[in-house]
């Protein structure tokens, strides 16, 4: 697949973004549900996740 245009890149871009949410929500709600860990750390995870992908993801976007 060729990617030319920018509206496409973005909205690939979008799309990954969506599923890796979504993958990463069942991942914490699953710890959370089985382990019983505190609302705090996942909280933290959360945090660490986003800023990882905002470090990454802002020089592929802009």
């Amino acid at each position: 697949m060729i990617i030319n245009g920018t509206f496409q890149i973005s909205t690939v871009l979008m799309a990954f973004v969506a599923l890796g949410a979504i993958l990463i929500g069942g991942l914490l709600a699953s710890m959370h549900f089985r382990h019983q860990y505190h609302p705090n750390l996942i909280g933290a995870l959360i945090g660490a996740l986003l800023c990882f992908l905002l470090i990454e993801a802002l020089p592929a976007i802009t």
